[in-house]
């Protein structure tokens, strides 16, 4: 491993999180030559097109462009959850519960219950225990289920198809609406050989990101039954998320899923070659075997100390007191890794 000092020789790593991946050139292109109009009115072709391409891709009959994952989480959640003490299942980890600002009690009135699985995957027999007996009029309603294909904060974890559809039967059996967070499903797909429909087609939404491993600038696609998305709809327009010619940036999107996915194996494979020195390094604790796709997470003393000592070399991102997270993406190559264990063995003496 290199072990020269590059303090201000070059700029800062960027593995803070794949969601800042620059368009590339054929993107800003496709963006450029995009062919637009009026979304609200439907009268935007491309961004019908990603609509309609993103459905077929989850296996669903609908679909709405949004301008992040997080709205698509939030209005599927408002559309899923009843007015009276609904509650949302999901486990400890999960982006809504962590990075939403609290959006699942203010925008949907709802109830959190979460779960502790392992890596951020809960299990069929977890969620049995954690639901509600129905009549109780003392309790929360349990009403929707949510799971998030590959975990974050678990570590970039895939779901198994197995376990998804377990999860699933033990909310269809107990009439419990289904959600798939899928920031980053594509990775999923890609680390697993499976399609994106056999892991979203089963539930009531699904959404894919664009704006994380498959480099577009912005923009996300919630699917589900077309009554379901005209009523997402309804809150796109409440909450400010219908746009006008929001082609140009369903262009990068259609140009992302026609050029970025297969690539994301690269991504995967540096985030290994990652996982794998770290692992030499003293101060760090990591299995590397447990890095399936592009986060990794290691401990380290001081995480916050790690961060800022590193802040003008290597982009990271403390989880917590001793646990940092790395994401790999798009605008990192192989050099740039080596650069990255450089400057981490350096700062962990």
């Amino acid at each position: 491993m290199p072990t020269a000092s590059l303090r201000g020789s070059l700029p800062p790593i960027n593995l803070y999180s794949d969601t800042q991946t620059r368009p590339t050139e054929g993107m800003r292109a496709a963006i450029a030559a995009a062919e637009v109009g009026d979304e609200q009115r439907g009268r935007d072709p491309t961004t019908s097109t990603l609509q309609d391409r993103v459905a077929e891709l989850l296996g669903h009959e609908a679909a709405v462009f949004l301008p992040s994952g997080t709205m698509c989480n939030e209005i599927a959640l408002r559309v899923h959850v009843r007015p009276g003490g609904d509650e949302i299942i999901l486990d400890r980890t999960a982006h809504p519960v962590n990075s939403e600002a609290g959006g699942p009690a203010h925008l949907s009135g709802a109830m959190v219950r979460t779960l502790d699985g392992e890596h951020g995957r809960f299990t069929p027999e977890q969620l049995a225990a954690a639901i509600r007996p129905p009549g109780n009029r003392h309790a929360p309603r349990s009403r929707v289920v949510s799971v998030e294909q590959t975990t974050n904060l678990g570590g970039g974890r895939v779901w198994p198809l197995e376990q998804v559809r377990a999860v699933l039967e033990v909310a269809r059996t107990n009439g419990l609406r289904t959600h798939l967070d899928g920031a980053r499903l594509m990775n999923a797909v890609v680390a697993s050989g499976r399609r994106a429909s056999d892991y979203a087609g089963g539930f009531d939404t699904a959404w894919l990101d664009f704006s994380k491993g498959l480099g577009a600038p912005i923009g996300a696609v919630l699917a589900g039954s077309g009554e379901l998305i005209d009523e997402a709809w309804r809150f796109k327009q409440m909450l400010g998320g219908a746009l006008r010619q929001s082609g140009m940036m369903a262009a990068g999107c259609l140009y992302a899923l026609d050029h970025h996915v297969d690539r994301l194996a690269e991504d995967h494979e540096h985030a290994r070659l990652l996982a794998s020195g770290l692992a030499e390094i003293p101060a760090v604790t990591i299995d590397p075997a447990a890095v399936e796709t592009n986060i990794v997470l290691f401990e380290v003393p001081d995480a916050r100390a790690l961060v800022e000592r590193l802040a003008d070399r290597v982009e990271l991102q403390a989880v917590d007191a001793h646990r940092v997270r790395a994401v790999t993406h798009l605008d990192i190559s192989a050099a740039a890794i080596d650069r990255a264990l450089t400057a981490l063995s350096a700062a962990l003496g």
